[in-house]
């Protein structure tokens, strides 16, 4: 067990992911690494289709760490990756794996689902969204109607029971038999996980090679439904810009750069500002965000360039959109 290959650091705390010698195990270091093993424990007595844990203990330097069976060899993301590598399209068999996995989670979240209200809306969108920080780095975005968007939010959601849930649900961690990484664990929404699995690949700024067609996202959109009309006799898929709402706001947090001689990390903070305004505008216009819509990385940037743009706040021109600015393109992500 000594032999183990260093696939990457963890984000949320100090340690890092390794691999067996033989791919069969993975091993996860890292102060909040004991919590998350117990997670998966009483995650997998629920029903979910997550890794099984083998072992927990710490290691000769006191560091927490445990270890869990491998779920597959390539994750949804690295077949997309590699469908993008031949120039190909995402096909269908990877949207409808997408979509399996996606409702055997949405399955045991709904069967073991815990009461809704407004409360715990509240703390699942602080966490989930990362808002606190968001505010702290960007301060100008901690306004009154920041404040009343999110607001409408939650109380949109305040008639939706709860569920235990992963919060960074997507496809580099989704696997046709598992669902990795639960560092962030928390209770969301019913629905929340899944429903925007491939609506925040744009997100990414269109720099991963891959894109899904809207008549994927239908087909992924429209699996998801039957499982959530049969379980709960409704669809989820109305709360989907509220889902994408909190989303804006985690994908700009932590984005603002220490080091403003980084000009490739302030340009991504100024990208993710751009977006964090375009969803919050269609959000407040008709209560859905669209990010089909969205300007690549590579557009924004050339645009900024082409305004000589310096100033922090990066906005669209006053009447004008992305698509005005841009013409028609092909999204990428």
């Amino acid at each position: 067990m000594s032999d183990w290959e260093l696939v990457k650091a963890r984000t949320a705390e100090v340690g890092a992911v390794w691999r067996s010698a033989d791919g069969l195990l993975y091993k996860r270091t890292g102060g909040g690494a004991s919590a998350e093993a117990r997670e998966l424990q009483a995650l997998a007595g629920l029903g979910y289709p997550v890794p099984e844990v083998v072992e927990i203990g710490q290691d000769e330097n006191g560091q927490d760490y445990f270890i869990e069976r491998s779920v597959g060899e390539m994750s949804l993301h690295d077949r997309a990756l590699a469908d993008a590598a031949r120039s190909s399209p995402v096909g269908p068999d990877l949207v409808d794996a997408a979509a399996t996995i996606s409702r055997q989670l949405l399955t045991a979240q709904v069967r073991s689902s815990l009461p809704r209200g407004s409360e715990a809306s509240n703390a699942w969108f602080d966490r989930a969204g990362f808002t606190s920080n968001v505010f702290a780095e960007n301060p100008d975005l901690d306004t009154r109607g920041v404040r009343q968007a999110v607001q409408h939010a939650i109380d949109r959601l305040a008639g939706i029971a709860m569920c235990r849930s992963h919060l960074d649900y997507g496809l580099p961690n989704a696997f046709d038999r598992g669902v990795i990484d639960w560092q962030h664990h928390g209770l969301a929404p019913l629905g929340y996980d899944v429903y925007p699995m491939l609506e925040i690949v744009p997100f990414k700024g269109g720099n991963r090679g891959y894109e899904f067609t809207a008549a994927q996202r239908e087909r992924y959109l429209a699996a998801l439904d039957r499982t959530a009309a049969d379980l709960l006799g409704r669809t989820l898929r109305e709360f989907l810009g509220e889902f994408l709402l909190v989303k804006c706001f985690f994908f700009l947090a932590l984005m603002r750069p220490t080091d403003r001689t980084r000009t490739d990390k302030y340009i991504k903070w100024q990208y993710r500002r751009a977006l964090f305004a375009q969803c919050l505008e269609q959000y407040e216009s008709a209560g859905a965000i669209h990010p089909d819509t969205f300007p690549t990385l590579a557009e924004f940037a050339g645009q900024l360039a082409g305004n000589g743009a310096t100033s922090s706040r990066s906005r669209l021109p006053p009447g004008s959109s992305w698509r005005d600015l841009q013409g028609d393109r092909r999204r990428t992500s």
